[in-house]
This record gives structure tokens, C-alpha cells and sequence, in this order.
């Protein structure tokens, strides 16, 4: 049997919002105004101010132009949802906090707090780390890069899961790919009630996709070399019958 994948290698909360609003296509504010919801309208500039572009008539706008001191206060919020159909495509949210302020045609908003919430709770991310952090280099392609494996490589996922430990595959009725990044790929696995997923490390970090292609490789050499879980072995001749 070949080794399993226990380590957890991962990006840090930082990295992991700035790869969220990096990929993000959309986001809601919250202010004095109520809750407004953008699509296609924002960026963000090298030290984490999220730049949005936003109509002249919307509230957001009267509220950055009307405020006594020309900052009004609100809140971003993004989520994170899986490319790929499963149950809780939501993956992550992010929450931003601070201050708009005109800047060109623009509006800038500078950070005072950034909370993370993932399936494994929420956590507050220091406004420095957040600033200093770069998004994933797999970020802007990920969404391809899962689909593609899900709808054309069904195949590979399954003898994946030759590197998960059978207990995790207990009563697993669908594993799909969820999450791909420099330092690995994380397994949605299905079961009748309930789901939990798997993440299976990298040997290196790939920062490319050339680098990614070779990552994988190395994976599915390992699964080659494992044993097929028993658990997958009895859903795949239930199936069959």
C-alpha cells in the first residue's frame, strides 16, 4: 500500500482571502444605505484596498459623496463557492470591514477588520498579513482546472481516493473535486447524510501550471501503487448490481 497523505499543507487565512477576492466575480457592500449587490466592479490594488467601480446613482456613491467626513463606513462581503455541483458549494465568506473613500473615479475602501468563516469556523485575519499577502498563483485558473478534472477525468478522482483512509470513504456514495491549490487538492466525499472532504498535499507547492501538471502526476503515480479502499471497493459492485 502507498503511503497516505496526512500532512496539511495549506494557504494561510491571509492568502486565502486575497485568493477569494481575486477569483471572486462579485461582492455585496452593507453601509448606512442598506446592502447593495455588484457584479464585475471591483479589484484589488497590491496592498488589499478593494477598488470599486460602481454607478454614480447607486447608494453607495451618495453615501461616499454625502458623508461629513467623506469615509463612510461598511461592509464587503464575498463568498467563496465551488465550480464544481456539491452539496455546500459554498466553500468559504469573507467579511471586510472599514472605510470608502473617493479616490479618481473610484471608490477605495480601506480594511479594519477581515474575517474568514470556513466549514472549520471563523477566524479574524491580521490586517497586516492580509496586506502582505499574494493570492494563490492557481486562483484565476481553478475554476477551469476542477471542471475539467470532474467532467473529464471521473477516472483519475476515483483512484484519488486510493490515498484517502478508508474510514473517510465510509458509506461514500460521490467524490467530486472541490478545491485545487499551489499546495494541493482537497476531495469533497458524498454520503448518504452528510459529506466531509480530503486534502491530499503536494510533495512541492506549484506555482504554475506546468508545475501543477507534474504535481498531479506524482499523485496519481501514488494511487497507482495503493491498494483500492474496501469501503469504494463495496459502493463500486452495489453499483454494479
Amino acid at each position: 500500500m502507498g503511503d497516505r497523505h496526512t500532512w496539511t499543507a495549506a494557504p494561510t487565512a491571509a492568502e486565502r482571502v486575497r485568493s477569494m477576492l481575486a477569483a471572486a466575480w462579485s461582492c455585496a457592500v452593507t453601509g448606512e444605505g442598506g446592502r447593495e449587490e455588484f457584479v464585475g466592479a471591483h479589484t484589488v490594488a497590491a496592498d488589499g484596498r478593494v477598488l470599486l467601480n460602481v454607478p454614480e446613482d447607486s447608494e453607495l456613491s451618495t453615501a461616499a459623496s454625502c458623508a461629513p467626513r467623506g469615509e463612510p463606513s461598511a461592509v464587503l462581503e464575498f463568498a467563496d463557492v465551488a465550480p464544481v455541483p456539491v452539496r455546500s458549494r459554498i466553500r468559504a465568506r469573507v467579511w471586510i470591514a472599514g472605510w470608502f473613500a473617493p479616490e479618481e473615479e473610484q471608490l477605495a475602501f480601506r480594511p479594519t477588520r477581515v474575517v474568514l468563516r470556513q466549514p472549520s469556523g471563523a477566524v479574524v485575519v491580521d490586517l497586516d498579513d492580509y496586506a502582505s499577502a499574494d493570492p494563490d498563483p492557481l486562483t484565476t485558473a481553478e475554476s477551469r482546472l476542477l471542471t475539467h478534472l470532474a467532467d473529464c477525468h471521473a477516472d483519475a478522482v476515483e483512484r484519488l481516493t486510493r490515498l484517502v483512509e478508508p474510514d473517510s470513504l465510509h458509506g461514500a456514495v460521490r467524490v467530486q473535486p472541490l478545491a485545487v491549490d499551489r499546495h494541493g487538492l482537497t476531495l469533497r466525499i458524498e454520503r448518504v447524510r452528510g459529506h466531509g472532504d480530503v486534502r491530499l498535499t503536494f510533495h512541492k507547492p506549484a506555482d504554475d501550471m506546468a508545475q501543477l501538471t507534474e504535481r498531479m502526476h506524482v499523485l496519481l503515480s501514488q494511487a497507482a501503487q495503493a491498494s483500492c479502499p474496501r469501503a469504494l471497493q463495496r459502493q463500486r459492485m452495489e453499483g454494479e448490481r
